[in-house]
């Protein structure tokens, strides 16, 4: 692989779309909100933009419509893959690879993530998405 072919996946890896909300958006969903996202995930998840993980920062573009969520390392406490309450397997499509990214931060409370989500086939990159922010986190002195 050339060193061109080697950033343009290195980027590809460490940029995606996103559809996300907040623990607290999504506890105040109604009973219909969650039938509705049966259909289409997006009723549940009003945020949407590009996720970035670059350098010193993991920014959320466009979180509240025009203003990206600039999160740095110190501002994520926890990050994984799992199913809760708020999200559960039926929403998530039954897969364990629908499983919601979910990040524990200081600035906004706990986030949750479809990124690069397929609708028909109710999969996400968020795995994979894990395992950067894990790795990214793990890097910084002192972690």
């Amino acid at each position: 692989m050339d060193m061109d072919t080697e950033r343009t996946e290195a980027a590809r890896r460490t940029r995606g779309d996103y559809v996300g909300a907040t623990a607290d958006e999504l506890r105040a969903k109604t009973g219909a909100d969650r039938v509705s996202a049966g259909v289409s995930q997006k009723v549940l998840f009003q945020r949407r933009g590009t996720i970035t993980l670059d350098g010193d920062r993991l920014v959320l573009g466009q979180w509240d419509g025009s203003t990206d969520l600039t999160l740095r390392r110190a501002d994520i406490t926890a990050v994984g893959t799992r199913f809760t309450k708020l999200y559960g397997r039926f929403l998530g499509g039954l897969l364990n690879a629908g499983k919601p990214l979910i990040l524990d931060t200081t600035t906004v409370g706990q986030v949750y993530l479809l990124i690069d989500r397929k609708e028909f086939m109710e999969t996400t990159r968020d795995r994979e998405w894990e395992r950067h922010i894990t790795a990214w986190l793990a890097a910084e002195p002192g972690r």
